[in-house]
């Protein structure tokens, strides 16, 4: 399917402003540009209505870690999901995923307990995964606090935030209840260094991440040193994927991370978890945030959160 004109014309009018890539950039270059793409153009008119809003911090192994929690406007117990918002672990804030996390709260009729974990260069792996498993263990212990139901909490995220999910659900395979899903909307599952998908050649530049992109990402976030098969970076490397949680997955058919996105999910299926797997023809990575954008965007993103809505309702 050809890409998405809406999402053409996007791309287009990045080229004309100078987009390019980030690597002669800095972090915070990037953060500012981030932003300003983002907070700074949404027009506050345009968000998701949610019962409620709330600003909090909770407990995180190197101190406090900033917290939003959107309640939907139901009755009830609902279920809750730990959201880890994306921007290859470089960027990224409650706010610039402000838009999406009311999206998944409203549509999907969920609690979202959206987390700022810490950031590379300046944290790099593992503490935005050591965040992020902290985050999810103190919503399981608060679960009736936030007005949930313990038997239906789960993970999700974007991007780099898709991975963080996917590791943490992982690694609370075993917990007492167990998580009830992940929500992996175009994940990144595999930094070892012989993986090879052809996405990441085929989507390579002119979709807006390109490779070069992912590359500057991992020189930020992943040390020299580190082992990059260990699951809690490479999930798709785990010795096994058994007794991980059921799982929705979206990819993108012009996204570098679209291949092993699809692998992941029928890794998962291999190993006998319940995988609901989509690929979004015409869309680009991102896509979750572009719906006022793009009427093809916004159906991906309905009918992800629809998805989402009917495995834990």
């Amino acid at each position: 399917m050809p890409l998405d004109p809406k999402l053409g014309d996007l791309i287009a009018a990045f080229a004309q402003l100078g987009g390019g890539g980030l690597a002669s950039g800095t972090a915070e270059q990037f953060r500012d540009m981030f932003t300003a793409a983002t907070v700074s153009m949404r027009d506050p008119s345009t968000l998701a209505p949610v019962r409620a809003v709330e600003d909090s911090t909770i407990p995180g192994p190197a101190g406090p870690i900033p917290i939003r929690i959107y309640r939907p406007d139901v009755d009830g117990p609902t279920p809750t999901l730990a959201f880890f918002h994306g921007g290859g672990f470089v960027v990224g804030t409650i706010e610039t995923h402000d838009d999406q996390a009311r999206l998944i709260c409203r549509d999907g009729e969920v609690t979202v307990v959206s987390v700022e974990y810490r950031l590379a260069p300046e944290h790099p792996y593992p503490a935005a995964f050591d965040d992020c498993l902290a985050a999810t263990r103190w919503a399981a212990d608060r679960i009736h606090g936030l007005g949930g139901d313990p038997q239906r909490l789960a993970v999700g995220g974007d991007s780099a935030g898709g991975n963080l999910a996917a590791a943490v659900a992982l690694a609370m395979r075993g917990s007492d209840p167990a998580l009830a899903g992940q929500f992996l909307i175009y994940p990144v599952v595999d930094f070892a260094t012989d993986a090879a998908y052809p996405s990441r050649v085929d989507n390579a530049s002119g979709y807006l991440l390109t490779a070069d992109d992912m590359a500057w990402f991992d020189e930020q976030y992943v040390p020299a040193d580190a082992d990059r098969s260990d699951p809690t970076v490479s999930p798709i490397r785990a010795a096994s994927l058994a007794g991980a949680p059921p799982a929705i997955i979206g990819t993108a058919e012009f996204d570098p991370l679209r291949d092993e996105g699809e692998a992941y999910a029928r890794a998962l299926a291999d190993a006998g978890v319940d995988v609901r797997y989509a690929r979004y023809d015409g869309m680009i990575h991102g896509f979750f945030g572009l719906g006022l954008l793009s009427p093809a965007a916004a159906d991906a993103v309905a009918d992800m959160t629809a998805a989402l809505r009917d495995l834990l309702h």
